[in-house]
């Protein structure tokens, strides 16, 4: 080899490695690397310095009173802090609740986890592939292959406000794999388990989970939709490239961190359940969730080990999910707090 050779092989060695740097997501490095702050609130603080309107956390620890914590903007447009107490909404998190429903109706006998959704839905055949195979487990478990409504293109540019509109988008659609051979996140799952419950109930469902589960909780600061609320005790949302507050949309259900930290832990430790329930959950579905839609991200989880549930909400998201990382670390560095006070 020549020099010559020799030389232009290391110039672009050096090119290829400059532009491989120049893609690296800092922010996230940072964000990582960072000292550990000594309190959860210097950490929401920290947060906010890396971009986000608003958050809210809640942590219930065993043997400590509540933590309610906050940083940022309520309201950014008109400068009000964050508030412990505000509305948010949870997006995903509500399949939380949806599984405790399906479970209660599966243990009184009125579902059935393994009978396809062709028996409970029989105008979807022919409409979406496999429905004489897929059962209600592989729903829950997102093992269906049903495609996603939510995929659809700008998708929530325009999202659809109807059970009736979300399944004309899927509706003919292959499937992405045949039931239970594979594994994808999928909304069109629980849109159509929602119907189910709907119909077999003869009324809406998630009358059903405040009889069953948000009254006997005392979670009196839970909510179907934005119809039910003030929308002024609602987080401000905000998407990255889009100047409007999203807080207007109606994306299903609202609750403050405190009612979701407060059914978490009774997901967890089985007191949501009736006799036998809490078996038939576990064989189906996770006791932990995240959420998105466009401005609001939400993380839920029980931390057994230091016997902690920890709510954190974000106010702002992104098309490219950059802000979901961002998210992910912050919520692993609030448990390391939890974590190394707990060893002090």
């Amino acid at each position: 080899m020549t020099n010559k050779t020799k030389n232009l092989i290391r110039i672009l060695l050096f090119a290829g490695t400059a532009i491989s740097l120049y893609f690296v997501p800092w922010l996230l490095v940072k964000a990582w690397i960072l000292p550990l702050p000594d309190t959860v609130q210097e950490q929401l603080d920290e947060a906010i310095g890396h971009g986000f309107e608003g958050m809210v956390v809640y942590i219930d620890q065993g043997g400590q009173p509540p933590q309610p914590l906050a940083a940022g903007w309520h309201n950014r447009e008109t400068k009000v802090p964050a508030k412990p107490e505000a509305l948010f909404k949870i997006a995903s998190i509500s399949k939380l609740y949806d599984a405790v429903a399906v479970t209660k109706l599966v243990s009184a006998g009125r579902l059935s986890l393994d009978k396809p959704i062709a028996d409970y839905l029989p105008d979807l055949v022919g409409k979406i592939e496999n429905a004489e195979q897929i059962t209600l487990r592989l729903m829950i478990q997102h093992r269906s292959g049903i495609p996603n409504f939510t995929d659809t293109p700008n998708f929530w540019a325009t999202p659809t406000a109807t059970f009736e509109e979300s399944l004309a988008l899927v509706e003919g659609l292959p499937a992405n794999f045949e039931p239970g051979e594979g594994y994808e996140y999928c909304n069109t799952n629980y849109l159509l388990l929602n119907k189910i419950m709907d119909d077999v109930l003869g009324y809406g469902n998630f009358q059903f989970i405040q009889e069953e589960v948000l009254t006997p909780l005392n979670l009196t600061n839970t909510f179907a939709s934005l119809a039910e609320v003030d929308t002024a005790n609602i987080m401000s949302g905000y998407h990255v490239g889009y100047s409007k507050d999203l807080k207007t949309n109606d994306h299903g259900m609202h609750a403050t961190a405190a009612n979701v930290a407060t059914f978490v832990r009774a997901l967890n430790d089985g007191s949501v359940f009736g006799p036998g329930e809490k078996e038939i959950y576990a064989s189906v579905y996770e006791f932990k969730h995240g959420g998105w839609v466009p401005g609001y991200q939400s993380f839920a989880e029980y931390y057994e080990d230091i016997d902690a549930v920890v709510v954190a909400f974000y106010s702002t998201t992104d098309s490219d999910l950059y802000n979901w990382n961002l998210s992910e670390i912050i919520n692993s560095r609030i448990v390391k707090i939890l974590k190394k006070k707990q060893r002090s």
